[in-house]
Protein backbone atom coordinates (compact mmCIF):
# COMPACT_ATOMS: atom_id res chain seq x y z
CA UNK A 1 0.00 0.00 0.00
CA UNK A 2 1.51 3.07 -0.58
CA UNK A 3 0.27 6.79 0.60
CA UNK A 4 -0.32 9.87 -1.43
CA UNK A 5 -0.39 13.21 0.22
CA UNK A 6 -3.11 13.42 2.85
CA UNK A 7 -3.70 16.69 3.69
CA UNK A 8 -3.00 20.43 2.38
CA UNK A 9 -2.94 23.40 3.91
CA UNK A 10 -3.61 27.30 2.74
CA UNK A 11 -1.20 29.07 0.63
CA UNK A 12 -0.76 31.31 3.63
CA UNK A 13 1.20 28.95 5.58
CA UNK A 14 4.77 29.18 4.85
CA UNK A 15 6.92 26.14 3.97
CA UNK A 16 8.38 24.08 6.51
CA UNK A 17 11.55 22.00 7.51
CA UNK A 18 11.87 18.73 5.86
CA UNK A 19 12.31 17.00 9.30
CA UNK A 20 8.69 15.47 9.86
CA UNK A 21 9.46 15.84 13.59
CA UNK A 22 9.20 19.74 13.16
CA UNK A 23 6.39 19.49 10.74
CA UNK A 24 3.39 21.61 11.83
CA UNK A 25 1.05 19.40 11.17
CA UNK A 26 -0.08 18.14 15.33
CA UNK A 27 -0.20 21.89 15.97
CA UNK A 28 -2.44 22.64 12.82
CA UNK A 29 -5.17 19.61 12.93
CA UNK A 30 -5.94 19.60 16.60
CA UNK A 31 -7.98 22.42 16.80
CA UNK A 32 -10.37 21.40 13.91
CA UNK A 33 -13.93 19.97 15.11
CA UNK A 34 -13.75 16.76 12.41
CA UNK A 35 -10.50 16.06 13.79
CA UNK A 36 -12.08 15.99 17.23
CA UNK A 37 -14.99 14.07 16.05
CA UNK A 38 -12.35 11.30 14.53
CA UNK A 39 -10.54 10.72 17.45
CA UNK A 40 -13.94 10.93 19.78
CA UNK A 41 -13.23 13.89 21.97
CA UNK A 42 -15.77 14.31 24.61
CA UNK A 43 -17.01 17.64 25.31
CA UNK A 44 -14.63 17.78 28.48
CA UNK A 45 -11.46 16.61 26.40
CA UNK A 46 -12.66 19.28 23.63
CA UNK A 47 -12.24 21.90 26.25
CA UNK A 48 -8.67 20.74 27.71
CA UNK A 49 -7.59 20.53 24.15
CA UNK A 50 -8.69 23.79 23.69
CA UNK A 51 -6.71 25.09 26.53
CA UNK A 52 -3.51 23.22 25.25
CA UNK A 53 -3.54 25.38 22.33
CA UNK A 54 -3.94 28.14 23.64
CA UNK A 55 -0.57 27.88 25.87
CA UNK A 56 1.31 27.10 22.40
CA UNK A 57 -0.66 29.13 19.67
CA UNK A 58 1.12 32.75 20.31
CA UNK A 59 4.86 31.40 20.28
CA UNK A 60 3.28 29.03 17.12
CA UNK A 61 2.23 32.08 15.13
CA UNK A 62 5.28 34.14 16.66
CA UNK A 63 7.45 31.98 15.17
CA UNK A 64 6.30 32.27 11.34
CA UNK A 65 8.53 34.98 10.26
CA UNK A 66 11.47 33.07 11.69
CA UNK A 67 14.66 31.50 9.17
CA UNK A 68 13.41 27.82 8.44
CA UNK A 69 16.31 26.62 10.94
CA UNK A 70 14.90 28.66 13.96
CA UNK A 71 10.99 27.91 12.98
CA UNK A 72 12.00 24.42 12.96
CA UNK A 73 13.15 24.15 16.24
CA UNK A 74 10.84 26.22 18.05
CA UNK A 75 7.57 24.11 16.34
CA UNK A 76 9.68 20.88 17.55
CA UNK A 77 9.57 22.37 20.60
CA UNK A 78 5.98 23.35 20.32
CA UNK A 79 4.69 20.10 19.72
CA UNK A 80 6.58 18.44 22.06
CA UNK A 81 4.81 20.45 24.80
CA UNK A 82 1.42 20.21 23.27
CA UNK A 83 1.93 16.60 22.67
CA UNK A 84 2.81 15.97 26.39
CA UNK A 85 -0.38 18.00 27.34
CA UNK A 86 -2.63 15.85 25.09
CA UNK A 87 -0.98 12.69 26.69
CA UNK A 88 -2.69 13.99 29.56
CA UNK A 89 -6.22 14.67 28.27
CA UNK A 90 -6.67 11.56 25.61
CA UNK A 91 -6.82 7.87 26.48
CA UNK A 92 -4.59 5.30 24.68
CA UNK A 93 -6.72 4.80 21.58
CA UNK A 94 -7.56 8.12 21.05
CA UNK A 95 -3.41 8.87 21.43
CA UNK A 96 -3.18 6.30 18.45
CA UNK A 97 -5.77 7.60 16.24
CA UNK A 98 -4.03 10.96 16.62
CA UNK A 99 -0.68 9.56 15.74
CA UNK A 100 -2.30 7.59 12.82
CA UNK A 101 -4.22 11.16 11.64
CA UNK A 102 -0.32 12.53 11.96
CA UNK A 103 1.15 10.17 9.39
CA UNK A 104 -1.60 10.57 6.83
CA UNK A 105 -1.02 14.41 7.18
CA UNK A 106 2.53 13.98 6.48
CA UNK A 107 2.13 11.25 3.88
CA UNK A 108 5.76 9.86 2.22
CA UNK A 109 6.86 12.46 5.34
CA UNK A 110 6.38 10.19 8.11
CA UNK A 111 9.27 7.71 6.99
CA UNK A 112 11.60 10.54 8.24
CA UNK A 113 10.30 9.99 11.82
CA UNK A 114 12.06 8.14 14.39
CA UNK A 115 9.49 5.74 15.20
CA UNK A 116 8.31 4.75 11.63
CA UNK A 117 11.48 4.44 11.02
CA UNK A 118 12.15 1.70 13.79
CA UNK A 119 8.78 0.12 13.17
CA UNK A 120 9.58 -0.15 9.10
CA UNK A 121 13.14 -1.15 10.06
CA UNK A 122 14.51 0.97 7.89
CA UNK A 123 18.63 0.96 7.07
CA UNK A 124 20.44 4.25 7.43
CA UNK A 125 21.08 4.03 3.77
CA UNK A 126 17.40 4.06 3.48
CA UNK A 127 16.38 7.32 5.65
CA UNK A 128 19.77 8.70 3.98
CA UNK A 129 18.35 8.14 0.38
CA UNK A 130 14.49 9.10 1.09
CA UNK A 131 15.85 12.26 3.02
CA UNK A 132 17.70 12.76 -0.62
CA UNK A 133 14.23 12.54 -2.76
CA UNK A 134 12.28 15.03 0.03
CA UNK A 135 15.25 17.01 -0.04
CA UNK A 136 15.54 17.27 -3.90
CA UNK A 137 11.38 17.93 -3.98
CA UNK A 138 11.96 20.68 -1.61
CA UNK A 139 14.39 22.50 -3.52
CA UNK A 140 12.57 22.17 -7.15
CA UNK A 141 9.80 23.23 -5.74
CA UNK A 142 11.37 26.26 -3.78
CA UNK A 143 12.61 27.31 -7.14
CA UNK A 144 9.29 27.34 -8.95
CA UNK A 145 8.01 29.73 -6.01
CA UNK A 146 11.00 31.92 -6.92
CA UNK A 147 10.77 32.27 -9.82
CA UNK A 148 8.13 34.75 -9.47
CA UNK A 149 4.71 32.97 -10.53
CA UNK A 150 2.97 32.14 -7.00
CA UNK A 151 -0.23 33.98 -8.74
CA UNK A 152 0.60 31.11 -11.98
CA UNK A 153 -2.79 29.20 -11.47
CA UNK A 154 -0.26 26.39 -13.08
CA UNK A 155 1.93 26.01 -9.74
CA UNK A 156 -0.24 24.16 -8.05
CA UNK A 157 -0.37 21.50 -10.62
CA UNK A 158 3.31 21.17 -11.14
CA UNK A 159 3.68 21.04 -7.61
CA UNK A 160 1.47 18.15 -7.66
CA UNK A 161 3.48 16.61 -10.14
CA UNK A 162 6.65 16.77 -8.21
CA UNK A 163 5.14 14.86 -5.25
CA UNK A 164 3.84 12.63 -7.19
CA UNK A 165 6.81 11.87 -8.86
CA UNK A 166 8.76 12.18 -5.21
CA UNK A 167 6.45 9.37 -3.88
CA UNK A 168 7.83 6.70 -6.99
CA UNK A 169 11.05 7.56 -6.25
CA UNK A 170 10.59 6.87 -2.47
CA UNK A 171 8.64 3.63 -3.07
CA UNK A 172 12.11 2.69 -5.22
CA UNK A 173 14.16 2.95 -1.52
CA UNK A 174 11.49 0.39 0.06
CA UNK A 175 10.65 -3.26 0.28
CA UNK A 176 8.09 -4.97 -0.70
CA UNK A 177 7.41 -5.98 3.10
CA UNK A 178 8.46 -2.16 4.26
CA UNK A 179 5.67 -1.05 1.52
CA UNK A 180 3.16 -3.08 2.73
CA UNK A 181 3.76 -2.19 6.67
CA UNK A 182 3.97 1.49 5.96
CA UNK A 183 0.43 1.76 4.70
CA UNK A 184 -0.62 -0.36 7.63
CA UNK A 185 0.65 2.11 9.96
CA UNK A 186 -1.48 5.10 9.21
CA UNK A 187 -5.07 3.32 9.80
CA UNK A 188 -8.41 4.19 8.27
CA UNK A 189 -7.82 6.99 6.10
CA UNK A 190 -9.18 10.20 7.01
CA UNK A 191 -10.41 12.81 4.37
CA UNK A 192 -8.76 15.68 5.61
CA UNK A 193 -10.48 18.02 3.43
CA UNK A 194 -13.36 18.42 5.89
CA UNK A 195 -10.38 20.50 7.72
CA UNK A 196 -10.72 24.04 8.52
CA UNK A 197 -9.11 25.14 10.89
CA UNK A 198 -4.82 25.13 10.64
CA UNK A 199 -4.50 28.48 12.32
CA UNK A 200 -3.47 29.28 15.59
CA UNK A 201 -5.96 31.65 18.15
CA UNK A 202 -6.03 35.04 17.28
CA UNK A 203 -3.47 36.79 20.20
CA UNK A 204 -5.76 39.18 22.31
CA UNK A 205 -5.57 42.95 21.81
CA UNK A 206 -3.46 44.89 24.14
CA UNK A 207 -4.08 47.98 25.38
CA UNK A 208 -0.37 47.96 26.20
CA UNK A 209 0.75 51.70 25.52
CA UNK A 210 -2.12 52.43 22.82
CA UNK A 211 -5.44 53.41 23.40
CA UNK A 212 -9.09 53.39 21.14
CA UNK A 213 -9.47 56.62 19.55
CA UNK A 214 -12.99 55.74 18.65
CA UNK A 215 -14.73 52.71 19.54
CA UNK A 216 -14.08 50.30 22.30
CA UNK A 217 -13.33 48.88 24.39
CA UNK A 218 -12.88 45.98 22.40
CA UNK A 219 -11.98 41.84 23.66
CA UNK A 220 -11.23 39.37 20.74
CA UNK A 221 -12.72 36.83 23.21
CA UNK A 222 -16.26 38.82 23.77
CA UNK A 223 -16.44 38.39 19.61
CA UNK A 224 -17.29 34.39 19.50
CA UNK A 225 -19.97 33.77 17.19
CA UNK A 226 -19.03 36.49 14.82
CA UNK A 227 -16.41 37.19 12.08
CA UNK A 228 -13.20 39.73 12.43
CA UNK A 229 -11.61 41.74 9.95
CA UNK A 230 -8.54 42.91 11.81
CA UNK A 231 -6.03 45.37 9.88
CA UNK A 232 -2.74 47.04 10.70
CA UNK A 233 -2.09 50.22 9.06
CA UNK A 234 -0.42 53.26 9.02
CA UNK A 235 -2.45 56.73 8.12
CA UNK A 236 0.29 57.81 6.22
CA UNK A 237 1.20 55.08 3.90
CA UNK A 238 -0.40 55.30 0.58
CA UNK A 239 -0.41 51.37 0.39
CA UNK A 240 -2.58 51.50 3.46
CA UNK A 241 -4.89 54.21 2.44
CA UNK A 242 -5.43 52.47 -0.67
CA UNK A 243 -7.04 48.92 1.35
CA UNK A 244 -9.24 51.58 3.16
CA UNK A 245 -12.37 51.57 1.30
CA UNK A 246 -12.24 47.85 1.17
CA UNK A 247 -12.85 47.58 4.75
CA UNK A 248 -15.23 50.44 5.01
CA UNK A 249 -17.05 47.96 1.60
CA UNK A 250 -16.90 45.05 4.20
CA UNK A 251 -18.65 46.66 6.62
CA UNK A 252 -21.12 48.16 4.89
CA UNK A 253 -22.02 44.93 3.31
CA UNK A 254 -21.97 42.18 5.96
CA UNK A 255 -22.18 44.41 9.15
CA UNK A 256 -25.60 42.82 9.82
CA UNK A 257 -24.86 39.44 9.62
CA UNK A 258 -21.97 39.70 11.87
CA UNK A 259 -18.92 40.92 10.52
CA UNK A 260 -16.87 43.23 12.94
CA UNK A 261 -13.86 45.29 11.11
CA UNK A 262 -11.30 47.12 13.52
CA UNK A 263 -8.22 48.99 12.65
CA UNK A 264 -5.10 49.04 14.08
CA UNK A 265 -2.94 52.50 13.56
CA UNK A 266 0.78 51.31 14.27
CA UNK A 267 2.65 54.29 13.95
CA UNK A 268 5.85 54.71 11.36
CA UNK A 269 5.65 58.26 11.46
CA UNK A 270 6.00 60.94 14.46
CA UNK A 271 2.35 62.16 13.18
CA UNK A 272 1.29 58.87 13.26
CA UNK A 273 2.30 58.96 16.66
CA UNK A 274 -0.10 62.09 17.10
CA UNK A 275 -3.98 60.76 19.04
CA UNK A 276 -5.75 63.84 17.49
CA UNK A 277 -3.83 63.24 13.61
CA UNK A 278 -5.03 59.52 13.56
CA UNK A 279 -8.49 60.70 14.87
CA UNK A 280 -8.67 63.13 12.23
CA UNK A 281 -7.39 60.95 9.03
CA UNK A 282 -9.75 58.29 10.11
CA UNK A 283 -12.86 61.38 9.78
CA UNK A 284 -11.09 61.95 6.39
CA UNK A 285 -11.59 58.64 5.51
CA UNK A 286 -14.81 57.69 7.05
CA UNK A 287 -14.41 54.95 9.19
CA UNK A 288 -16.80 54.41 10.87
CA UNK A 289 -15.57 50.85 12.60
CA UNK A 290 -13.21 50.82 16.46
CA UNK A 291 -9.18 52.22 16.04
CA UNK A 292 -6.93 51.15 18.45
CA UNK A 293 -3.88 53.70 18.50
CA UNK A 294 -0.98 51.09 18.74
CA UNK A 295 1.28 53.50 20.33
CA UNK A 296 4.00 50.99 21.70
CA UNK A 297 3.83 48.82 18.33
CA UNK A 298 2.75 46.09 21.30
CA UNK A 299 -0.08 44.67 19.06
CA UNK A 300 2.14 44.88 15.84
CA UNK A 301 4.60 42.59 18.05
CA UNK A 302 2.19 40.23 19.69
CA UNK A 303 0.61 39.36 15.54
CA UNK A 304 4.25 38.97 14.98
CA UNK A 305 3.46 41.11 11.15
CA UNK A 306 6.32 42.71 9.07
CA UNK A 307 4.29 45.45 6.76
CA UNK A 308 1.54 47.73 6.51
CA UNK A 309 -0.91 47.38 5.40
CA UNK A 310 -1.81 43.77 6.45
CA UNK A 311 -5.56 42.44 7.06
CA UNK A 312 -6.79 39.33 9.41
CA UNK A 313 -9.52 37.36 8.96
CA UNK A 314 -10.54 35.89 12.60
CA UNK A 315 -13.88 32.76 12.28
CA UNK A 316 -15.86 33.16 14.89
CA UNK A 317 -14.63 30.73 17.03
CA UNK A 318 -11.77 33.28 17.44
CA UNK A 319 -9.30 31.39 15.02
CA UNK A 320 -6.94 33.21 12.43
CA UNK A 321 -8.03 31.46 8.79
CA UNK A 322 -6.40 33.84 6.38
CA UNK A 323 -4.38 36.98 6.17
CA UNK A 324 -2.99 39.15 3.78
CA UNK A 325 -0.21 41.68 3.43
CA UNK A 326 0.29 44.54 1.55
CA UNK A 327 -2.34 46.36 -1.33
CA UNK A 328 -5.19 43.80 -1.86
CA UNK A 329 -5.19 44.57 -5.27
CA UNK A 330 -1.55 45.24 -6.14
CA UNK A 331 -0.60 44.91 -9.82
CA UNK A 332 -4.20 43.33 -10.77
CA UNK A 333 -4.07 40.83 -7.95
CA UNK A 334 -7.61 39.77 -6.73
CA UNK A 335 -7.27 39.89 -2.97
CA UNK A 336 -10.09 41.71 -2.57
CA UNK A 337 -12.04 39.38 -3.98
CA UNK A 338 -10.31 36.41 -2.30
CA UNK A 339 -10.29 37.76 1.22
CA UNK A 340 -14.47 39.13 0.50
CA UNK A 341 -15.01 35.18 -0.36
CA UNK A 342 -13.63 33.99 2.68
CA UNK A 343 -15.69 36.73 4.65
CA UNK A 344 -18.56 35.36 2.96
CA UNK A 345 -17.58 31.15 3.70
CA UNK A 346 -16.80 32.59 7.63
CA UNK A 347 -19.80 34.09 7.68
CA UNK A 348 -21.85 31.08 6.69
CA UNK A 349 -20.14 28.73 8.88
CA UNK A 350 -22.65 27.22 11.68
CA UNK A 351 -19.81 26.30 14.23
Amino acid sequence: MVLAYAISFPVDCPAEVTASQNSPVLLQMIRDASVHENLGLSAAQTAKVFAAIREVDGPWFRSRNLAVGPRGIEIGKLTDQLEGKLQAILDEPQERRLRQLQYQALGARMLLRDDVAAALSLTKEQRDALLGVFQSTDQATAQLQQQGRQKDADLSTEINLLKQQELKRVTEHLTDDQEQRWGALSGTPFNFSSVRRTYPLAPELSLEGGRWIQGGPIELGDLKGKVVAIHFYAFQCINCQRNLPHYSAWLQAYADRDLVVIGIQTPETSAERQPDQVASAARHESIKYPILHDLKSTNWKNWSNTMWPTVYLIDKKGFLRRWWQGELNWEGSNGEQQMRQTIEQLLAEQD
